[in-house]
């Protein structure tokens, strides 16, 4: 069940994210609260943000339209079922990427696999957001090079991240368009998904995985 006192406190987490420019949260605010669409990172961060909008940004995520609507909401719950017991639901994942050039990378991506930049952070960037459609690539710049030498000769197809898709094959022949080699193309898995990798500049996997289809 739902628990009022943990929603006061994961607004009370989005205030203190945005005041200390916690990168992921302005795609949030940005997403959900009206007064902040169309702004960037670094404008929402500039932007007047108070415990009123981080509730209301709490309640816009759970599907109602403002903090009151959501205390009712809540409400409504314990009075009809206080039993219920519910789980909470994974609705996205954002694997973080170690690379050595955020900006070449970057290109690489949004160049070669369509991808868009979300946000791009420091002058140099050491930290950007990459997306494509429901997808999310937190981008990280490390010193020096990202895997140790002779890992990929070890450890070949350890990948980075899988990115699911309604259709693989027609993505592979975009991205076959744009010129990629892929460390592997598309083939059906055993288990009936069909699958192709990329390796991008710093030697990070992407496995681009999809349905079985005819």
């Amino acid at each position: 069940m739902t628990n009022l006192v943990h929603l006061r406190k994961q607004a009370k987490l989005f205030l203190r994210w945005h005041r200390e420019r916690y990168f992921p949260v302005a795609t949030k605010i940005s997403q959900h609260l009206t007064r902040f669409r169309g702004l960037n990172a670094t404008e929402v961060f500039t932007t007047e943000f108070k415990l009123s909008d981080a509730q209301e940004l709490v309640a816009r995520e759970n599907g109602f339209d403002n903090w009151s609507a959501l205390r009712k909401g809540i409400d409504a719950m314990q009075t009809n079922d206080k039993s219920e017991v519910k789980t909470s639901t994974i609705l996205s994942a954002e694997p973080q990427l170690f690379v050595s050039d955020i900006q070449a990378t970057s290109k690489f991506y949004v160049g070669k696999l369509g991808f868009t930049v979300v946000f791009s952070y420091g002058e140099p960037a050491f930290y950007a957001q990459i997306g494509r459609g429901a997808a999310r690539l937190n981008l990280r710049k490390v010193e020096g090079p990202v895997f140790a030498e002779g890992f990929r000769s070890r450890e070949r197809d350890a990948l980075s991240a899988t990115l699911a898709l309604d259709h693989a094959k027609a993505l592979f022949l975009e991205f076959q368009e744009n010129g990629i080699e892929f460390h592997q193309p598309l083939r059906t898995e055993p288990w009936g998904a069909r699958t192709f990798i990329v390796e991008d500049p710093d030697g990070n996997l992407i496995c681009f995985s999809g349905p079985s289809r005819p």
